[in-house]
């Protein structure tokens, strides 16, 4: 089977290897289409994992099962699995116990193997039972490549509070797919378009942030960001800011455009080597709140997978470029360069 691994952030080889054999609990998945993960665009964060199979967002159709799999999977399912799992001993795991499942030792320990950008996929038991979704008839295999890009963004903003009663206005800063995944969702969520704020440098994203929901955009190439939002909302500023980007600098526009008593997102890490410095008194006396949000777990996905069957969420809305695996290394380029482009996918 070929697999796309890289060694580097510009030299990513395809590689054959052979097809693996499901074990007791286990599953194999020939994969069908696989995204590539903004996280994923970060020369730092992926290359410290290198060599590895690329990808943690596949969907396919589960090929051959190991024994004791019958009850719940059979040759034939088709699926969107997520890269981890946690181990949902709520009895005597504390982190699975409180829903803190990014902080499990089985999920951070867990894996697919080899990857996403596989021919096939060999599921671990853990991930088979706790973080394998079948796919409603419905829905594609492109729809459920957004299972767990969409999954993160509702961790994000269940932990911001959301889904809410109270009408707020929401400043989401970046427009890429994942940007724009946070628009769909707000609006499932029942937030007003006009009340959604998005940001961005390329036209493209804003104007496909507009056609998908957000009420005005702002160009922080030709506009100041805080200033834009203080005009927007008659100054009193975003109940909730998403912070996209990875950059001290986009946080710090976060904390600028929240308001009295606002909430701030921090959904992607820094670079390394940034710090991000904050007046205590600044966000004590606003009642600022800072909230960081990594990846996302069981129950987060099941409601991604919800909002996806619903319609409120589909791959035509997001999905831009797909190429095949042979082409991995193209399809990293465009996506990186952020132009013209929303979700990249490797289609099998």
């Amino acid at each position: 089977m070929k697999t796309a691994r890289l060694y580097s952030f510009g030299d990513i080889r395809i590689e054959d290897m052979p097809v693996p054999s499901p074990g007791p609990g286990e599953a194999l998945m020939k994969t069908m289409a696989s995204g590539i993960c903004s996280g994923d665009l970060m020369p730092w964060y992926i290359e410290k994992k290198a060599p590895l199979v690329l990808g943690h967002e596949p969907s396919g159709v589960i090929v051959r099962t190991g024994s004791g799999v019958e009850d719940f999977f059979a040759e034939g399912d088709r699926v969107s699995v997520h890269h981890h799992a946690p181990c949902m001993d709520r009895e005597n795991c504390p982190f699975c116990k409180k829903g803190q499942f990014v902080h499990c030792s089985t999920w951070k320990s867990s894996s697919l193997i080899p990857g996403g950008i596989s021919e096939y996929i060999l599921i671990p038991a853990v991930n088979l039972m706790h973080d394998t979704l079948k796919l409603p008839e419905p829905l594609s295999f492109e729809d459920g490549v957004l299972v767990e890009p969409l999954g993160c963004v509702l961790k994000g903003l269940r932990r911001a509070g959301l889904p809410a009663k109270n009408a707020i206005s929401v400043f989401v800063i970046g427009l890429g797919v994942m940007g724009i995944l946070h628009i769909l969702a707000l609006k499932a969520f029942g937030v007003k378009g006009e009340n959604i704020i998005g940001a961005d440098t390329v036209p493209f994203r804003l104007e496909k942030a507009l056609r998908l929901g957000a009420g005005r955009v702002v160009d922080v190439s030709r506009e100041d960001p805080v200033q834009a939002v203080k005009k927007i909302t008659g100054g009193q500023m975003a109940d909730l800011v998403i912070a996209g980007p990875n950059s001290v600098r986009a946080m710090h526009t976060a904390l600028e455009t929240a308001g009295p008593g606002g909430k701030v997102v921090l959904f992607t890490p820094a670079k390394p080597g940034e710090v991000l410095s904050i007046d205590p008194n600044d966000i004590y006396f606003r009642e600022v709140s800072l909230i960081p949000s990594y990846s996302t777990g069981p129950e987060d996905t099941r409601a991604a997978l919800a909002m996806i069957n619903g319609g409120h969420v589909r791959a035509d809305m997001v999905v831009t470029h797909r190429f095949p695996i042979g082409e991995t290394q193209e399809a990293y380029r465009l996506a990186a360069r952020a132009a013209d482009s929303l979700k990249v996918l490797i289609s099998f």
